[in-house]
């Protein structure tokens, strides 16, 4: 079902934070965030970063290897909720440590959907900025 190799952000509105190595990603268009197993923050970070798909393939987490099949599917399903998009630039290095990670890891490639929190997302002022003044706009005083 492959693609692409290489995958990018889908769109500024998606943004990201790691705390104690578990992604959580926010869509700010939609107010919905997503978190990830131990192994799928890891395999976020390298897709985000630009690392080929392929180059996940194989390597070792505690729970098994990344196959094939359930890297593509984990793909699929990130491409699907609009957080991934292929791209057409050249594949990145694996980052330093990465490997060592994911063997530290101990569950399968997974991504939860949360959207309980989507109607305060979405009205939140701080979002509502204008582009080249970005927030918090300063008046100017005349």
């Amino acid at each position: 079902m492959r693609h692409s190799d290489v995958y990018a952000v889908a769109s500024k509105d998606i943004v990201f934070e790691s705390f104690d190595g578990e992604a959580v990603v926010l869509d700010l268009s939609s107010g919905r965030y997503f978190g990830f197993s131990d192994s799928g923050s890891k395999v976020w970070q390298a897709l985000s970063l630009g690392v080929g798909a392929q180059t996940l393939i194989g390597l070792a987490t505690g729970a098994s290897t990344i196959g094939s099949a359930e890297l593509d599917a984990f793909v699929a399903q990130l491409v699907e909720l609009g957080l991934l998009t292929p791209s057409d630039q050249p594949a990145q290095q694996l980052p330093e440590g990465l490997p060592a990670a994911l063997q530290a890891t101990s569950e399968p490639l997974n991504v939860s959907i949360h959207d309980d929190l989507a109607d305060l997302i979405i009205v939140d002022p701080i979002h509502e900025v204008e582009e080249p003044l970005g927030w918090p706009a300063v008046k100017q005083v005349s």
